[in-house]
Formats: C-alpha cells, sequence, structure tokens
C-alpha cells in the first residue's frame, strides 16, 4: 500500500509591526481591562457593609486612584503610539478609506467571519479590522475627554480643568459626561470581544499569525497578501 507524501507548504514571512506598535497594544490592552474593572465600581461600590466605616471610603478612593492612574498610563501609550506611526510608517493608525477597494474588502472579510462566505482574499492588514481600530481610537477619544471633564470634579484646580472643562459644557451636563464615558466603556469591551474571535479564528483557524505577530511583529503566510505591495 503506498503511503501518501506530506505537501511541503510553503510559507513567506513579513515584518508588520514595530516594537512601538506591539507595546501599545498589549499596554491598552492591560489598561482598558484595568479602567473597565475600577470604572464598574466606582459606578457600583462593592458591598463593604461589614468593613470598618473607614476603610469603605478608602477602598473607593484607592479604586478611583488606580481608575486615573491607568488613565494617564493609558494616555502616554497614546502619545507613544503616534510617535510610532511618525518614525514606522508601516505603523498605520487609520486604513485608507480613500480606497474605493477597502469598503469591497472589509465587506468581503465581514461575510466570511458572519459564515456566509467560505473564505476570503489573504491580507497583511485585515481590512475589517483596520476599520475597528479607527473606530476604536473615536471611542478611546470619548473617553479621555469625558473622563478628564470629571477628573475636573474631583479636583477643581486641576490644569485638567481648564483644558477639558468645555467637555461637560458641550454636552449638557457633568452627569451627561458621566452617562457617555460609562455607555462608550461598554462599547469598547464589546469591540474586544468581537476583536479576540476574529484575531483567534484567524491565528488556528485560518493560519493567518494574527496573534503571534503581535509577539514578533511578523506575519507567516501560505498565500501572497492582496496587499502586499502596500508594506511600508
Amino acid at each position: 500500500m503506498a503511503i501518501k507524501s506530506v505537501k511541503d507548504v510553503k510559507r513567506k514571512e513579513y515584518y508588520l509591526f514595530s516594537p512601538f506598535l506591539r507595546i501599545f497594544h498589549w499596554l491598552m490592552v492591560v489598561m482598558i481591562l484595568v479602567l473597565f474593572g475600577t470604572g464598574l465600581i466606582i459606578t457600583k461600590p462593592l458591598n463593604v457593609g461589614g468593613t470598618e466605616p473607614v476603610f469603605a471610603g478608602m477602598y473607593v478612593d484607592i479604586v478611583r486612584d488606580i481608575h486615573f492612574l491607568a488613565a494617564f498610563i493609558l494616555c502616554a501609550g497614546l502619545i507613544m503610539r503616534v510617535y510610532g506611526f511618525i518614525i514606522n510608517k508601516g505603523d498605520r493608525l487609520f486604513p485608507r478609506f480613500w480606497e474605493g477597494h477597502f469598503y469591497s474588502e472589509t465587506v468581503e472579510v465581514a461575510l466570511h467571519y458572519m459564515l456566509v462566505k467560505s473564505h476570503h482574499a489573504p491580507f497583511l492588514r485585515n481590512p475589517l479590522a483596520r476599520g475597528s481600530y479607527a473606530m476604536l481610537y473615536v471611542l478611546l477619544a470619548i473617553e479621555i475627554l469625558t473622563g478628564f471633564a470629571m477628573y475636573l470634579m474631583a479636583n477643581p484646580s486641576s490644569t485638567f480643568g481648564f483644558l477639558f472643562g468645555w467637555v461637560n459644557t458641550l454636552v449638557g451636563s457633568e452627569m451627561m459626561s458621566h452617562y457617555i464615558h460609562h455607555y462608550v466603556a461598554w462599547f469598547i469591551i464589546l469591540f474586544a470581544i468581537g476583536h479576540f474571535y476574529m484575531v483567534v479564528r484567524a491565528e488556528f483557524m485560518e493560519g493567518e499569525s494574527e496573534v503571534s505577530s503581535m509577539f514578533s511583529g511578523k506575519k507567516v503566510l501560505a498565500h501572497t497578501p492582496k496587499d502586499a505591495n502596500e508594506l511600508d
């Protein structure tokens, strides 16, 4: 009985993500989780009825301080992300919205993830993911503006009052800033869940190196990506 030989699949390596982008990515992951967790506690503090009253107040203050610290770290990470884009043109901030094929390719990938299409063309920069990242940056901008506007209320003499006090006026009140901040945080978590699904699916079901590339910076693909000519 003849033994079937295993066909070797040739793969090509593409260096795509700089250290700046990778560090920012994992920093953002950790800070978003910390911010969301502490934000929930600030919104609805845990039951500490069995503890000393002094500690009950102190622990909320500690959680709020952790929340503020994580917010400052995230902002520093965003500045680093922009700097990384300036010195590494391959670290794109936004997809090429002005190119018509971006939209048709995004729809193609979306249909694949919704199990309508059996496959999609291989990409170095997944157009659906690129578009969703752009949306994430908008959501983060809203969180930063409303977050520092509320920080003003806790620290009236802070410089942030001068820089971000107008946000409360724009949206109507400090309470409205709170509502916007709270619900946008839930949108960010929903994005994170969808993002996790897509990258795990791409890594283990389609071999697109989505997860591993955020550690190594390299994508290893068996097929020539459609956007290989766009590699900076």
